[in-house]
């Protein structure tokens, strides 16, 4: 079944790649969504896609690229997804 999950990172996660070893990890679980930074230092990331892929995909998302340093993750998950094609970076 194909869900969504609205994600907000925190920590350490500007500056150091993290929009893009998100784009890197969604290309690798099929998933659909987007990454973009906040104005308060946090990461958003939508993925949508099979629940157990995205699952592993927030696995992922706490080790995060070298530099980072993830303190939390919340995830919201919504059984509506919109029906994203691709992964990308929004700014």
């Amino acid at each position: 079944m194909i869900t969504r999950a609205h994600l907000v990172i925190r920590g350490r996660v500007q500056g150091v790649g993290f929009r893009w070893f998100v784009t890197d990890i969604a290309s690798s679980f099929g998933l659909a969504g987007w990454a973009r930074n906040l104005a308060d230092g946090k990461v958003e990331v939508v993925f949508e896609g099979e629940r157990l892929a995205i699952e592993a995909a927030i696995s992922q998302c706490y080790e995060g690229p070298r530099s980072a340093i993830v303190s939390g993750i919340e995830a919201d998950w919504d059984e509506k997804p919109e029906g994203l094609a691709g992964f990308g970076v929004k700014y």
